[in-house]
């Protein structure tokens, strides 16, 4: 047998699962992604989706992403660099780096790819990339392709992370990048925390704002904005497939940062750049989040009634604030059974174990949309409360 192939079929964790009837993953969904999805011919409600304003399925979006392709065709054939930039573009580009309150900013093909363009290219071999340990796999990817010294500090732990900037040459760039909000955990950076050490340690700062952006700020600008820190945070990232209903990311920042970034990102230059489509249905979810800020507040009249819901049934919800609640189990082989149960049962959520998270930490991931309603969320909460309750996890 070809080496390369006996090595894969060593690989068989996921048949494993399968054969137990409990595998999680690549569920396919045939209906828009809404608060009600159709999987396997049944309707279930969908708490497992980033769509925390729940545009995917808005009628105005949806058509901004078909005229967008009537005059722009169905692609660009190319990348931004070359042959690949269209005046929306160039229009979006402007519009998002007013909305987080930056100079410029650059759009990609999907949000991975700014953290790994960006991460990969923006700090020197002498120069330091701290990061918090949680933060997401595409920035935990930039940080492999950069020749800068590595370094981590404890989630969200201030006392590790001035630890870690004391280490660091006086003289040389330090760069801290974090998360706004977990995706996993749900929980937000201490920025305000984080200014004031970049501050006396002369460190610089970039907030990956992929789930904050649409959440927090009365339009949804970010948590940077929601915190007030924006102008001490230099380089803001924020995505299109969460609360913009679409797909890509963009970097936001000063004028001479945006300059070396659209010249030196390799993942910008060497990718084909965002479909008209895509850049249709953000410029209308936009619109839509500048003009609907009650969306946002029903949001938050969820999150509140869900998370005081899972707290006063005795779920260990960790120190989520937000429209992620990770609803710990701490135990794989439980997570797997009661995601597929649950499923059954009409509900849709999303396991998360190990080696994403330790053995002891894993955790169901519930999400909200602000198309939910308090209805189904009380149908949610019964239906998860006693799926626990039978397998031990609550008592």
């Amino acid at each position: 047998m070809n080496l390369l192939i006996q090595k894969m079929a060593c690989y068989n964790l996921p048949q494993q699962i399968k054969a137990r009837g409990v595998y999680p993953y690549f569920r396919a969904i045939s209906s828009e992604q809404d608060t009600e999805v159709v999987v396997n011919g049944k309707k279930v409600l969908m708490f497992g989706s980033n769509s925390y304003l729940g545009l995917t399925s808005d009628p105005r979006v949806k058509e901004a992403a078909i005229e967008a392709t009537r005059k722009y065709g169905t692609g660009c054939a190319g990348s931004r660099y070359l042959n690949g930039t269209l005046d929306i573009h160039e229009q979006l580009e402007q519009r998002l780096a007013k909305f987080v309150g930056k100079d410029e900013a650059i759009i990609f093909s999907t949000g991975f790819q700014v953290n790994l363009g960006v991460v990969a290219c923006i700090t020197g071999r002498e120069d330091y990339i701290i990061l918090d340990e949680s933060d997401h796999a595409s920035i935990i990817e930039g940080r492999r392709l950069s020749f800068s010294k590595i370094l981590k500090y404890k989630h969200n732990d201030m006392a590790s992370l001035e630890k870690v900037l004391k280490r660091c040459k006086p003289d040389s760039v330090k760069l801290i990048i974090t998360d706004g909000m977990f995706s996993m955990e749900g929980d937000v950076a201490p920025l305000k925390e984080i200014v004031t050490l970049a501050k006396q340690y002369n460190a610089s700062i970039m907030v990956d704002e992929a789930h904050s952006i649409g959440v927090f700020g009365k339009h949804g600008e970010g948590i940077c904005h929601a915190l007030g820190v924006t102008d001490d945070v230099n380089l803001i990232m924020g995505t299109f497939s969460k609360s913009f209903a679409s797909l890509g990311g963009f970097i936001a920042a000063d004028s001479a940062t945006i300059n070396y970034l659209r010249h030196n990102a390799r993942s910008y230059i060497f990718s084909a750049s965002a479909t008209p489509a895509a850049i249709g249905a953000v410029n209308a979810a936009l619109d839509i989040m500048l003009c609907e800020p009650e969306r946002i507040e029903h949001l938050w009249t969820l999150t509140n009634y869900a998370l005081q819901g899972f707290r006063q049934r005795g779920f260990e919800i960790g120190h989520t604030s937000t429209p992620v609640i990770p609803l710990y189990v701490r135990d794989n082989d439980k997570t797997f059974i009661i995601t597929k149960e649950l499923l059954d049962n009409g509900l849709f959520l999303n396991p998360v174990v190990s080696p994403a998270v330790a053995p002891t930490d894993t955790i169901i991931r519930f999400s909200l949309m602000a198309t939910h309603t308090i209805e189904q969320l009380d149908v949610a909460l019964e239906k998860i409360t006693e799926c626990f309750k039978k397998y031990g996890v609550l008592h």
